[in-house]
């Protein structure tokens, strides 16, 4: 091989010292020369340019010149004769080729080639080293001298990054001899050379030397002279990026001390009138220079300074505050004002971020609230005082001025402005202090620091009246002006003062400590006080100013603590020294607006916006029971109902755009009617989120299309509205409850994309998806991924209502066969193809048959906790025969008549589901079998069955007591005599009745009950008093041929009389005595009903329903007809009848006919109603765990009483309950609704947790409940509540306003 030429040596060195270059960040970036070497031996490893470098080019063709002849022999040497692999180690022909060409004597001679050529080669770079680094520090300093005159931001940047110059390594000799030359007492020229030589210097070196200390007051006294400072920054900025904490916060410190002094020392003017800031001039730009310095390591210190120790923290947190409370005593007239650090501060940073970052971890925070809590307590004051000021300033003479800066398009802050009036730069403060305000109020001890004495101020200033001054800022602008920009927008004072509005809003004890306030309130209604009274207000624009106020309303409305104080404090003064309700000021206002009769207000103000605004801020109150208490009786929902049709009216009235006509103005007038429309359907809408408000909403005739509204948002998963924290889970399960609800529901749409999901997620799943990791095996009887469905379901049919309105007369198909792409779209649908799984081709058209049939299975036990429910779902559908028929289908022998049940998670289930709706009992008087699995031999310890009766283990022996105590309120009632005192019989009833149930509540059963009740409800009878509707006209000795009985209520007279012989209250024959009742009741209760062409099924054929009240008072008396028949015909008259038994006033004549033909209980509109209230007040966990669910208390309140307690409480407690509100007054079914409750509270808590709060409140019984435990936990409610709850309860025959 030759040697290299002279022209290929000049060509490597001129290559080598490229590639040098290219790399050099790579080499400087290094710790040490160790790892500098090691970055160039992996450089193809970590360089995507390596093959490009014209070094490794040549490198390249140089090697395969000189083996490129070794590798071509021994390719052809190892491939004659077909080897492909050779050597022991079977290596590849690749790896053999290599091996031998590392062997041979050409590639020997080409590494000494490459070493004789490369050490002149790099002997020269050396040598040459010397001379071009003097080269390039006389080239850095002609450059900065060229730059001296430039503009700091291209000198000075913070984000130029120190490794982006050119610099060798720097001996501790040598800046020991720059630190002597930065003396303040050498030449300027020589200190100016020093500090150029220092900036080439890595800082790492030069903050780690021995002279550092010496080298930093150098720096500093060089900082404050004009031809030197930019030089200083340049350093401070490059060492700020590439430095430790520990040496930084010095240099921070230190540019803080010396802006102090500067400050101090200068005495800078504030602009006048004539003069302005110029942040051109060397004075002003110097000193922005160093600001802007700080702050921008103020913004990025917090990412990092958590990882020190908090005394570095403290010193920048501490410097940066003794800087900012430099001021200067200054005369009583303006011109002698002083420029302060904080005003060019804000005009760089003018919504503090710098702040808001200090505040933001607990970390930092702390320290910074005990620094101005203990020493700079002098920096709110200024802030507070700017406020204070501009809040002065806008409502008096000068307050023109601050109106035209606010209009003018350009604000204090953007970078393109180089000039800043006196008013640019008190308005940048009066931003900065805003935002430092907003930000520090937040916080418990930020707040703490209030009240805050003020110069020229008597008072001290309160967080009260702070608040009170950024409301009356906000009157003044209430809004930007047309045509700025976003930045302007965002520091218009009313977005600046919303925004800290809208922070205390959101945190409950800032709203209580800040917004809570009577002067607060006062503040915010007065304009609408003003309005109301026919007086002008002195808004610059009333309807923008108007928007605001709602909109602050709204969200302190939204709140527990802020609806209460709107509903519950007379806190607002109006005419005359009238003091009055906040919610009555804003509902009274809002229905001015619906009537446009606010004569103050010109027509463009009184906005369909403004009045949108104001309705909004009702329905954060009349979409709770508290809220819709106080605002039902100014009948809203009528105004808002007859708005709505009126606008619906005219977007019908409407012309279709015609092709080639101008349609700007139509089409926009067309949107606003849309937007008007859409806004008047929510709001009424939101009056179905309490059971009293479902009623009113059903009376205004919009109930179908407020739920097409709300079916239209749900599929787009829209937010109800920006207030809400949850979906429409709980409105759609309240509207569901009623029948005109789901009726509703049904046409719009809801019930059907429900089927259709719940099919897409049972049998459809997800399979088209990319299977990444198989699907797990679902171990539940109902899959994770359905769950969501299932509770839909759940909420959709928890009324008896609801199913008796989507399910009654409606045949299910059962067809031969079913396509497989076949998809139910209805509940009987879903019934037919889940639940009455009873043919090949049912099964066949499942393509998960057992877990579909699981769920369907899940479901219908469910449904038949209700018992009306399931006597519709038996009587149509003879579900238990379809499911015993199953259970004999799943016989191993099929040949037995006994065979033994396969067991199997469908088998189980059935059985479940068999004795479930067989047999009837509270907690301790029937045991339904589980549905797990045991481990062991035998795997299921509960007996199946093939046909009814059950097994008798699934019926525990009934425990009969002998009551030989004796009751006084057995010798009450037995005596005859009446009172004399003033002391009413009933009233001494009531007391032995509470004193019996406190302590002997064993003997308040059987016959002392019977008695009790009758006695009672003669009494009241015979009173004027205690009968409320009109006595009953009843003939018992009339005919009853004609009367029959439907196969429901058939069904359950036998599912009665099977309870009655359990508790053995009843004889064999009872039967038929209580279908003689049954009768009795239907003949006397359809003379009570009105006559109806509703379309509801529940109001076409007389009650949906069995009534249980009836059946209750037949097992109480024994199975004694006449006894029952008279005690109920006296019970009709009185006011409990009402609530108690909803056969009684299903449909009645004794309610209006509006109310009447809605098809809505009392129970629901007015018991549950109160109970959401109650629970809300006294057991919040219980309520906000309902909200939480999707479901409703109110569902579970009517299905309870519906059936009076049925299956969930044991007969004794039965039979007390109904003894309670007939004795104590008809309130005690919502004291007892809520003591049920508060019971099952810690159970609602956990259950919810595992999102099975409806399964277990309608599955399981209620276990444990003892009525007379809680009696004076009721008896507190009836002290606290009777007023309001007895007196409605009292108006059910007026018309709801």
């Amino acid at each position: 091989m030759s040697q290299l030429s002279a022209v290929d040596e000049l060509q490597l060195q001129s290559l080598l010292t490229q590639l040098l270059r290219s790399i050099s960040d790579r080499i400087s970036g290094a710790p040490s020369t160790e790892c500098a070497e090691e970055i160039l031996l992996h450089l193809e490893e970590t360089d995507k340019n390596f093959h490009n470098y014209e070094f490794v080019r040549y490198l390249r063709q140089h090697v395969e010149s000189c083996l490129g002849p070794v590798m071509e022999d021994e390719l052809q040497n190892l491939t004659s004769g077909g080897q492909h692999a050779v050597g022991p180690g079977q290596d590849t022909l690749v790896h053999a080729v290599t091996r031998r060409t590392r062997d041979s004597a050409q590639y020997q001679q080409m590494l000494q080639t490459l070493k004789a050529t490369m050490m002149p080669v790099v002997e020269t770079l050396i040598n040459k080293f010397d001379e071009d680094q003097l080269r390039k520090e006389e080239m850095h300093r002609e450059i900065e001298r060229c730059q001296s005159n430039s503009q700091f931001a291209d000198n000075c940047s913070d984000s130029d990054s120190s490794f982006n110059q050119s610099y060798a390594f720097i001996r501790q000799e040598q800046l020991q001899l720059l630190a002597e030359k930065l003396d303040s007492n050498k030449p300027k020229e020589v200190r100016r050379e020093a500090l150029q030589a220092l900036c080439c210097a890595p800082p790492s070196d030069v903050l780690s030397c021995e002279s550092w200390t010496t080298l930093r007051r150098n720096l500093c006294s060089a900082l404050t002279e004009p031809d030197l400072s930019e030089n200083v920054l340049q350093f401070f900025a490059k060492s700020f990026s590439s430095s430790p904490l520990s040496v930084t916060r010095e240099i921070y410190t230190s540019l803080a001390k010396s802006l102090e002094s500067a400050f101090l020392s200068q005495r800078l003017s504030f602009p006048t009138r004539s003069a302005a800031v110029d942040i051109n001039s060397p004075q002003i730009s110097r000193l922005l220079k160093q600001i802007r310095l700080m702050n921008d390591f103020q913004k990025e210190v917090t990412t990092f300074w958590i990882r020190h120790p908090e005394k570095y923290m403290e010193e920048i947190i501490e410097s940066t505050f003794c800087l900012l409370s430099v001021h200067h005593d200054h005369g009583s007239t303006g011109t002698e004002k002083t420029l302060e650090p904080v005003h060019l501060l804000s005009l760089l940073d003018v919504k503090a971020t710098w702040f808001h970052k200090w505040m933001h971890g607990n970390y930092s925070r702390t320290v910074v609230l005990r620094l101005l809590e203990r020493k700079y307590k002098t920096l709110i004051v200024s802030a507070l005082q700017q406020c204070l000021h501009f809040s002065e300033s806008v409502g008096s003479g000068s307050g023109e001025a601050a109106d035209s800066h606010v209009d003018d398009s350009s604000e204090p802050g953007l970078p393109q402005r180089g000039v800043f009036t006196r008013r640019d730069v008190e308005y940048s403060f009066f931003v900065h202090s805003l935002c430092i305000l907003g930000k520090l109020i937040i916080y418990t001890n930020g707040r703490k620091l209030f009240p805050i004495k003020i110069r020229k101020h008597k008072d001290p200033v309160t967080l009260t009246d702070l608040i009170v001054i950024l409301i009356n800022i906000m009157y003044r602008h209430p809004r930007p002006s047309t045509g700025d920009s976003s930045l302007t927008g965002s520091l218009a004072p009313s977005c600046l003062v919303m925004e800290v509005l809208w922070m205390l809003c959101e945190r409950t004890e800032c709203a209580a400590d800040c917004l809570h306030q009577t002067p607060v309130i006062e503040t915010l209604l007065a304009p609408v006080v003003a309005l109301l009274n026919a007086q002008q207000t002195n808004l610059k624009n009333p309807a923008a100013t108007l928007i605001l106020i709602a909109d602050v309303l709204a969200r302190i409305a939204n709140t527990d603590r802020g609806l209460a104080l709107f509903l519950n404090e007379k806190n607002l003064v109006v005419a005359h020294s009238e003091k009055t309700f906040a919610a009555h000021i804003v509902v009274q206002f809002t229905l001015r607006l619906l009537k446009k009769a606010v004569p103050s207000l010109s027509e463009s103000d009184a906005s369909q916006t403004l009045c949108g605004a104001f309705i909004f801020v009702c329905r954060q109150m009349y979409n709770t029971c508290e809220g819709l208490q106080v605002l039902q009786k100014y009948g809203l929902h009528k105004a808002i109902a007859a708005a709505w049709k009126k606008t619906s009216f005219l977007s019908e009235r409407i012309p279709t755009p015609v092709s080639g006509s101008c349609t700007g103005s139509s089409t926009q007038e067309t949107a606003e009617t849309i937007v008007w429309e859409e806004t008047l359907l929510g709001s009424l809408l939101n009056f179905a989120a309490t059971p009293r408000g479902h009623l009113l909403l059903q009376q205004t005739g919009a109930m179908d299309e407020c739920v097409s509204y709300m079916f239209s948002r749900f599929t787009k998963k829209l937010q109800v509205s920006r207030c809400e924290k949850f979906g429409y889970g709980v409105m759609v399960t309240q509207v569901a409850a009623t029948s005109p609800g789901v009726a509703a529901l049904h046409s719009s749409g809801f019930v059907r994309l429900l089927v259709v999901d719940l099919w897409s997620a049972l049998e459809c799943g997800s399979d088209d998806a990319r299977v990444v990791r198989p699907k797990p095996t679902p171990m539940d009887s109902i899959d994770r991924s359905c769950l969501k469905s299932f509770l839909s379901l759940v909420n959709l049919l928890s009324s008896s209502s609801s199913v008796w309105e989507l399910l009654c007369r409606q045949p299910l198909a059962n067809r031969s066969e079913y396509s497989l792409r076949e998809i139910p779209s209805s509940i009987p649908d879903l019934i037919d193809r889940l639940v009455a799984v009873d043919s090949d081709g049912k099964i066949h058209s499942l393509f998960q048959y057992e877990q579909s049939h699981t769920f369907g299975l899940r479901l219908l036990s469910v449904l038949c906790c209700c018992l009306d429910s399931f006597l519709l779902l038996e009587s149509q559908y003879n579900i238990c025969s379809t499911l015993l028929q199953s259970q004999r289908e799943n016989v191993a022998d099929q040949d037995a008549t006994d065979g033994a049940i396969i067991i199997d998670s469908l088998s189980v289930e059935r059985n479940h589901v068999l004795v479930r709706v067989h047999v009837v009992g509270g907690p301790s008087e029937r045991r339904l079998p589980s549905r797990a699995l045991e481990e062991g031999e035998l795997p299921y310890s509960w007996p199946m069955f093939l046909s009814y009766p059950p097994p008798p283990c699934y019926v525990p022996t009934l425990q009969v007591k002998s009551d030989t105590q004796e009751c006084e309120i057995s010798a009450f009632l037995a005596s005859s005599e009446e009172p004399g005192g003033e002391e009413s019989w009933l009233e001494i009833c009531r007391r032995h009745f509470c004193k019996a149930m406190k302590s002997k509540p064993n003997t308040l059963t059987g016959k002392v009950l019977a008695d009790l009740l009758e006695k009672v409800v003669v009494h009241l009878s015979s009173s004027a008093s205690g009968s409320f509707f009109s006595a009953a006209q009843y003939k018992e000795e009339k005919n009853l041929k004609n009367v029959s009985l439907s196969s429901v209520e058939q069904l359950g007279i036998q599912t009665c009389f099977r309870y009655g012989c359990y508790l053995q209250v009843l004889q064999e024959e009872a039967e038929s005595d209580l279908e003689l009742l049954m009768k009795h009741m239907k003949n006397f209760l359809s003379t009570q009903r009105v006559k109806t062409s509703s379309a509801l099924v529940s109001l076409q054929d007389g009650y949906p329903g069995h009534d249980w009240l009836a059946s209750t008072v037949f097992l109480i008396m024994a199975g004694n007809v006449e006894r029952s028949l008279h005690l109920l015909l006296n019970l009709s008259c009185q006011l409990s009848s009402a609530f108690i038994w909803p056969a009684r006033i299903h449909a009645s004549i004794h309610v209006p006919l509006a109310v009447a033909e809605s098809g809505i209980s009392p129970v629901y509109w007015c018991t549950a109603h109160y109970v959401e209230m109650l629970l809300k007040a006294e057991v919040p966990l219980v309520h906000s765990a309902f909200r939480m669910s999707g479901f409703t208390p109110s569902q579970m309140c009517l299905h309870w009483l519906t059936q009076c307690f049925w299956n969930y409480l044991d007969w004794t407690e039965i039979c007390q309950y109904l003894c309670t509100c007939v004795v104590m007054g008809p309130d005690y079914q919502v004291y007892l609704c809520v003591a049920v409750f508060k019971h099952l509270e810690p159970e609602i808590l956990a259950r919810t947790q595992s999102q099975e709060l409806q399964i277990f409140l309608k599955e399981e019984p209620i276990k444990g409940f003892e009525l007379s435990s809680y009696l004076e936990f009721m008896m507190d409610l009836q002290r606290s509540y009777r007023e309001i709850v007895l007196t409605d309860m009292e108006s059910i025959k007026k018309t709801p306003e």
